[in-house]
Parts: C-alpha cells; sequence; structure tokens
C-alpha cells in the first residue's frame, strides 16, 4: 500500500487555510494591535501567534493520528464513521455557500468568540500573551477548521505512524499558516487590514464552497479504500469529484444569474 502524497497535502492545506474562520481571527488581532502597538511588535506578536497556531496543529495531528489508526484497526465501522462525519461536514459547508450562517455551521464553537476578543486585548508586551492566544484560537475553531485535517489524518492511518507521515503533518501545518503569515507581512508593510476583512466578508461563502467540496471527495475516497484496499485516487471517486464540482458550478451559474436579474429589476 502505498502512502498518501505531496501534492494531496499540499492542495489540502492550502484550501484548508484559505478560510474565514482562521482569517477572521488575525485580522481582529492585527486591527487591534495597528491601535495599541508599533508596526514592530504587531509583527512580533502576529509571529508568536502564527507559529503556536502551527504547533497546536501539529500536536492534535501528531496525537490523533496513531488515534485513528487504532480505531480503524479495531473496526472497518469507525472508518466509515468518520467519512461520514467529514461528509457531514462538506454538505454544511456548501449549504453556507448558499445560506451563510442559517441553521447549523461549522464554526468556534459557540460562546468562545466573545472569549477571544477579551484574550485578543491582553496581547502585548509579553510575548507569552500571543503564545497562549494562537494555541486558545487553534483549539476553539477546530470545528471551523478541522474537518479537512481529519480527512487528512484518516488517510494518514492508512499507512501508519510513519516518518513520511510526520513530515507531511508539518508540511500540511506549515502551509496551512502560510496565508496568515502573507496576511501579517502585508499589513506589516502598510497594507490596511480592512482590505482583508472586506475580502473575507466577500469571499467567506466560495471559501466555504471550495472546503465543502474536497471534504466530499476525501470522504468518498475514505469509503473507497475500504473496498479497493488502495490509497491511489480510485475511479469513483474520480468520477464523483467531475460530478460534483460540475454540478456545484451549474449551481452557483444559475446563482449568480437570478442575483444578477434581481439586481437589474431592483436599480430599474
Amino acid at each position: 500500500m502505498s502512502e498518501i502524497n505531496l501534492p494531496i497535502i499540499v492542495g489540502a492545506a492550502l484550501i484548508d487555510g484559505i478560510n474565514p474562520c482562521a482569517f477572521g481571527v488575525l485580522i481582529f488581532m492585527l486591527a487591534y494591535l495597528a491601535k495599541t502597538a508599533s508596526r514592530a511588535k504587531m509583527l512580533a506578536n502576529g509571529l508568536i501567534y502564527i507559529f503556536f497556531v502551527f504547533l497546536t496543529y501539529l500536536a492534535c495531528g501528531l496525537i490523533l493520528l496513531p488515534v485513528i489508526r487504532s480505531l480503524a484497526g479495531f473496526s472497518v465501522v469507525s472508518y466509515y464513521v468518520i467519512a461520514g462525519l467529514v461528509g457531514l461536514a462538506g454538505l454544511l459547508e456548501i449549504k453556507d455557500y448558499f445560506w451563510y450562517g442559517k441553521g447549523f455551521s461549522l464554526t468556534i464553537i459557540p460562546g468562545e468568540a466573545e472569549r477571544i476578543k477579551q484574550y485578543t486585548k491582553k496581547v502585548g508586551d509579553k510575548w507569552y500573551t500571543s503564545a497562549f492566544l494562537g494555541t486558545f484560537v487553534a483549539l476553539v475553531e477546530l470545528p471551523c477548521t478541522g474537518a479537512v485535517y481529519l480527512a487528512v489524518l484518516a488517510l494518514m492511518s492508512l499507512s501508519g505512524v510513519t516518518v513520511s507521515n510526520v513530515t507531511f503533518l508539518v508540511v500540511y501545518n506549515l502551509i496551512f499558516v502560510l496565508p496568515l503569515v502573507i496576511i501579517l507581512f502585508a499589513v506589516y508593510k502598510g497594507a490596511h487590514w480592512k482590505k482583508f476583512e472586506h475580502w473575507r466578508q466577500k469571499h467567506k461563502g466560495l471559501m466555504r464552497l471550495f472546503t465543502g467540496v474536497l471534504l466530499l471527495v476525501l470522504a468518498i475516497w475514505m469509503v473507497e479504500f475500504t473496498m479497493t484496499e488502495s490509497i491511489q485516487l480510485p475511479k469513483m471517486t474520480l468520477v464523483s469529484s467531475v460530478l460534483i464540482v460540475v454540478g456545484l458550478a451549474l449551481i452557483v451559474f444559475i446563482k449568480h444569474i437570478f442575483e444578477k436579474n434581481g439586481r437589474r429589476k431592483h436599480h430599474e
């Protein structure tokens, strides 16, 4: 059995990293620091925050990988349960493209958003306040950002806890935090944080859509693996991926046409 490969890790991490939840907390922190600290302190606190987000996600992956491996070894049913959860998360993410925030959504743990704001306001000269915030945020936003990570860990677990899988986890999490690093340095160099918040608000539905499609594909792949016993991307997964993408592209196009006609009638 061959292991999950680097292109899949890179692609999944990029989609997972472009996440409205992950962006939102960093932008809020930068908005606060832009008013209360120098640019040098903002950069230092931002880097510490991102580094501890990286460390926390990496630690979670290293803990969960052998656990998922043990569950899958105990019963294939547990693997189906994980695949079902991943697929359900994908449907919820796609739902948020069409009806953002309506009904149940994958968000930061309820009640913790206000606590994040309180902790952010304590970030300052003490480096450990940024470290604590990064750790805390990474944990409480797992319901919002963790579904793709869970699917990747499940696929990794098929070949066990190996050196290459641990390396892949490091690479995955480095790529996951890369968009945060880009935003941080852009604001440090003079870009206004409001531009990134405007972009996040404008495209948050689309980010959810891409994540949802990825989750559905990964869920189908996980189920098909149990039937083919091959980690290579199977035919059913490829066909399903094409059908999902084409179907959603058609729905998005129709939605765009209706919205465009609605705006036109409104102006008339």
